[in-house]
């Protein structure tokens, strides 16, 4: 153990290094949000992904997927599918609307696209932001606790405030450019350990004469279906259930979404696509064969938490020193998402409320380091939040998940596709978002259809629905002169 606490510990010093060096080019506000322009597409797309795949996919999937069997493929079906129309459908529009309105946050965004209810919008997507993320990235360092507590046999509360320490760090110092180039090399050591791990397992289940196949049968359930043993409706509300991530992909979480904001050009966008696509089969597949080996290595009923099977399965396989390097993969997963989702509230405070909502008029300085007090204040929050919390990585992030990114992807997708979306719109999408995925979680009806479905759809029709019965002035009169023409 000694020698992974010294890769750990390396890793982590690499790491801060990397954020300390580039944080010397965030010199303005648009820097710190949003990189000012100046970041090449390959190393967003390995941010993006990073981003987008946190302690979730290492340590919460492949859980899943140790309890569920085949039917957890839809999962990584959904996401897979999400990820793909992301990058090669919204990707360069969110680029060019970034460039035509001048804007630094996805709340921005939408406030001047529809200036009519500019600073309501504001706030309610800052509020929406900042409520559900706080618990996303409570999540992350709850997991680098888990992670801990197995390597080390260390409390989950140290485990806990370290990882708070390295986080808030690499955030503070440079803001949106550092987090990137911290995520790029943090997104490779995801890469290989979920690349190398299968390998690994396969290996071993050959070698002593184990099968997974026979191992699904033998657990019996459903767990050899790829539809989990149902059809009909039930059927229906399984795939609905699982393929249901699809709709977060859509625009609406804004820490993926600064990353398609950030692209310089059209070049880098296909470089950027070209990179997340390839990224995404390899990790997906990888943390898919991770849970199926699992199933065959381990009896149902071993694990006091499923959420610390990769890194048991990493100690079991390897040799120390390579095992030390496959979990610092782990950390990268915690870190790079925790930095830009704590990145994405600190720029919903200070650009969207202090300075817009508010009309605080602050220099640049003053703005970068309203940021950086932020970082520290919601990271503090954040390290609470998991702390104090018992929930399993996969509920929280999937909670999260349906209140932001699926109250936000219709709004996003609208405003991009349906030129009679308008303000009131806008604002009856995220409230519509935000109170129905607090009702859906907050009763039994979560555990019937998941909130990641029904509160997309929820949040589409009261969007459409008011844009139709409140048009902005500009399209009322469009539509009266076009009545009058006729």
């Amino acid at each position: 153990m000694t020698i992974i606490l010294v890769e750990f510990v390396l890793y982590c010093i690499v790491i801060l290094l990397i954020g300390y060096h580039f944080s010397k080019n965030s010199k303005t506000h648009s820097d710190f949000l949003l990189g000012g322009k100046k970041l090449p597409g390959w190393a967003l797309a390995f941010s993006e992904r990073a981003t987008g795949e946190s302690a979730w996919l290492l340590l919460g999937y492949t859980g899943f997927v140790f309890t569920t069997g085949l039917a957890s493929f839809w999962v990584a079906a959904g996401i897979g599918s999400g990820i793909i129309f992301a990058w090669l459908v919204l990707a360069k529009k969110f680029m060019r609307e970034t460039d035509k309105y001048n804007v630094l946050t996805l709340p921005d965004y939408l406030a001047v696209r529809f200036g009519q209810k500019a600073n309501v919008i504001r706030w309610l997507t800052s509020i929406l932001i900042a409520g559900f993320l706080m618990f996303y990235v409570g999540a992350q360092m709850a997991g680098a606790g888990k992670m801990l507590f197995t390597t080390f046999g260390m409390s989950t509360t140290t485990g806990i405030i370290l990882a708070t320490i390295v986080i808030i760090v690499i955030a503070f110092a440079g803001g949106f450019i550092s987090v990137v180039w911290t995520d790029m090399i943090q997104s490779i050591m995801m890469l290989i350990t979920l690349v190398a791990l299968p390998i690994a397992a396969l290996i071993y289940i050959n070698t002593n004469d184990l099968s997974i196949s026979q191992s699904l049968a033998d657990v019996g359930g459903s767990f050899n279906s790829w539809f989990g043993g149902l059809t009909g409706f039930a059927l229906g509300v399984l795939f609905f259930n699982n393929f249901s991530w699809f709709f977060g992909f859509l625009g609406g979480q804004p820490q993926l979404s600064a990353r398609f904001m950030a692209l310089k050009n059209d070049k880098e966008a296909n470089q950027g696509s070209m990179v997340a696509i390839i990224w995404t089969f390899l990790a997906y597949g990888g943390a898919f064969l991770i849970g199926l080996c699992a199933i065959a290595m381990y009896s149902q009923g071993s694990f006091a938490d499923v959420e610390i099977i990769l890194p048991t399965m990493i100690l079991d396989l390897f040799p120390t020193w390579i095992a030390g390097i496959l979990l610092a993969g782990v950390l990268a997963a915690i870190i790079t998402t925790a930095d830009s989702q704590l990145m994405v509230v600190t720029s919903s405070v200070s650009e969207d409320i202090i300075h817009k909502a508010m009309g605080i008029e602050l220099t640049e300085k003053q703005l970068i380091w309203i940021s950086r007090i932020s970082v520290v204040v919601f990271g503090i929050v954040g390290m609470v939040i998991a702390l104090v919390s018992d929930s399993l990585l996969y509920l929280v992030v999937s909670w999260a998940w349906a209140g932001v990114g699926c109250t936000l992807s219709p709004a996003i997708l609208m405003t991009f596709f349906w030129n009679k979306y308008s303000s009131a719109g806008v604002v009856a999408t995220i409230l519509a978002g935000l109170l129905s995925t607090i009702l859906w979680i907050s009763t039994p009806l979560e555990g019937i259809i998941t909130s990641k479905f029904t509160t997309f759809f929820i949040a589409a029709f009261f969007g459409i629905v008011f844009s139709l019965l409140m048009p902005d002035k500009s399209q009322k009169a469009e539509t009266d002169m076009t009545e009058k023409a006729l």
